[in-house]
C-alpha cells in the first residue's frame, strides 16, 4: 500500500459570511434555508447524486473529503460557526478540482449536533450547512452517527437513541440507502455504498457489541468481489486508537470493542482505511500485519476537527494487550501523526482523500487560523510498505 500527504492550508473566512434566512414555513426547504421554529426536514439531496454502483465500476481513480465532529456551541440557536468555516473551505476545494480531480462525495464520522434527540438543533444548526454541501457543491454526503447523535446508552430501546434515531434517518433520508436496499441494515444507521473500485461501510460505534449489526457489516466484506473493491474504507465515531481525552490512560468501552471484535474482521478481510473522529483532533495510526497472504497495512485516521470545541494530545494508549492478543499475525502499531498537547495546535480541518488505484493520497486542509498546520513532520509523507496489489 502506497500513502501519499500533501499539507494544504485553507483561507481564513470571516464569520460575517454567515448566511441564515429569517424564520420561513416548510416548503423553504427548498431555499436550503431552515426556520427556527419549524420541525425537523430532511436535507436536500444532492444535485449530482451518487452513480449506481455498476455505473462506477470502471473507476479507479478519485476523491472525496472526509471529516468529523461539527457540533457546536450554540446549536439549536444559530448556524454552527466553526462548522461554517469547514464548509466554506470545502465548498472552494471542490470548485478549486471541479476540473482537475472533483470531489465525489463528503464522509461525516459522527456528532452533527450537541444533543441529535434534539430536531431544533439539526434544523437551525446543521442541516443548511449540509444542504450549501449538496446544492452548491453539488456532492453526495454521508453521515455515521457519534455519541451526540444517538446517545451512549447501548441499549436499542432507549428513549434518547431512539429520538436521536428518528431525527437521523429524517435528516438523512435523502442521502443515505433507502431502507430496504440491501446497502442498508433496516432500523440501524448501518449502510455501505460502492464507488469505482473501493467499498465504503458505516456503521454505529456506540453498539459495536450488537450482534446484528457485526453480523450485517460481515456479511457485506464476505460478499464482496475483491477484484474489483480494491480498497474498503469503514468510517466510524469512536476510534480503536487515540491519544486525546477518549484515548491515552482512557480506554473507553466502545474502543475496547472495536479493538477486540472489529479489527481481527478488518484484518481478515484486509481493510485499506478507517476513518474515525470522537477525538476533536488529527492523528494517524498504522497498523502492520502478517497473514498467509503476506504483509499488510491498515491505516487509521482521526479527523475530529469538523467545528467541536477543540482537544489536546493527552498520551499513548496501553496497547500491549491488544498486540499480545494479535500476536499470531505480527501486529505493530505506529503514531505517525500526534496532535499537540497544545488544543491551539489542533486546527479545524478536513482531509481529501485521492485514490488511485492501489495508492491512497491523504491531504490534510486546515481551515481558518490553522494555516501552515502539518500534522507530518513536514508538508508530506510517502509510504509504500508493499508496491504489490492488495491480495483479497
Amino acid at each position: 500500500m502506497t500513502l501519499h500527504y500533501r499539507l494544504r492550508s485553507a483561507v481564513r473566512f470571516s464569520t460575517t459570511a454567515l448566511f441564515f434566512a429569517a424564520p420561513v414555513a416548510l416548503n423553504a426547504q427548498a431555499s436550503g434555508a431552515v426556520a427556527r421554529d419549524t420541525i425537523l426536514v430532511a436535507t436536500l439531496a444532492p444535485k449530482v447524486p451518487l452513480p449506481s454502483e455498476a455505473a462506477t465500476a470502471a473507476i479507479t481513480k478519485f476523491s472525496f473529503i472526509a471529516y468529523g465532529d461539527t457540533r457546536g456551541r450554540h446549536d439549536g440557536e444559530d448556524i454552527q460557526a466553526e462548522h461554517h468555516l469547514v464548509v466554506e473551505s470545502m465548498l472552494q476545494t471542490i470548485k478549486a478540482t471541479a476540473a482537475t480531480d472533483p470531489i465525489r462525495f463528503v464522509l461525516q464520522s459522527g456528532d452533527a449536533v450537541v444533543n441529535g434527540g434534539n430536531a431544533r438543533q439539526l434544523a437551525v444548526s446543521y442541516v443548511p450547512l449540509i444542504n450549501r454541501l449538496t446544492q452548491e457543491g453539488g456532492v453526495p454526503y454521508f453521515l455515521s452517527v457519534g455519541n451526540h447523535d444517538v446517545g451512549v446508552s447501548t441499549n436499542l430501546n432507549d428513549v434518547r437513541r431512539q429520538t436521536g434515531l428518528r431525527n437521523y434517518f429524517t435528516a438523512n433520508a435523502n442521502l443515505i440507502p433507502a431502507e430496504g436496499s440491501p446497502r442498508r441494515l433496516n432500523g440501524y444507521p448501518t449502510y455501505a455504498f460502492g464507488y469505482g473500485n473501493s467499498f465504503f461501510i458505516a456503521f454505529d460505534s456506540d453498539i459495536p457489541d450488537d450482534s446484528v449489526q457485526f453480523a450485517w457489516v460481515k456479511a457485506q466484506l464476505e460478499g464482496l468481489n475483491r477484484r474489483r473493491f480494491v480498497n474498503i474504507v469503514l468510517f466510524f465515531h469512536h476510534p480503536p486508537f487515540s491519544s486525546g481525552p477518549h484515548g491515552g490512560a482512557t480506554i473507553e468501552t466502545q474502543a475496547l470493542a472495536i479493538r477486540n471484535k472489529w479489527m481481527p474482521l478488518f484484518r481478515q478481510h484486509h481493510v485499506r482505511l478507517l476513518l474515525a473522529g470522537h477525538e476533536h483532533l488529527y492523528e494517524h495510526w498504522v497498523e502492520r500485519y502478517t497473514d498467509a497472504t503476506g504483509t499488510h497495512r491498515l491505516d487509521q485516521i482521526v479527523s475530529g476537527g469538523g467545528g467541536a470545541p477543540l482537544y489536546a494530545y493527552t498520551g499513548e494508549p496501553d496497547l500491549r494487550a491488544y498486540r499480545n492478543a494479535a500476536a499470531a499475525e505480527k501486529v505493530t502499531l505506529e503514531h505517525i501523526a500526534r496532535p499537540s498537547p497544545d488544543p491551539g495546535g489542533n486546527p479545524f480541518h478536513y482531509v481529501i482523500v485521492h485514490v488511485d488505484g492501489a495508492k491512497i493520497d491523504v491531504e490534510v486542509v486546515g481551515v481558518d487560523w490553522g494555516r501552515g498546520f502539518q500534522p507530518y513532520r513536514s508538508g508530506q509523507a510517502s509510504m509504500s510498505d508493499d508496491k504489490r496489489p492488495p491480495q483479497p
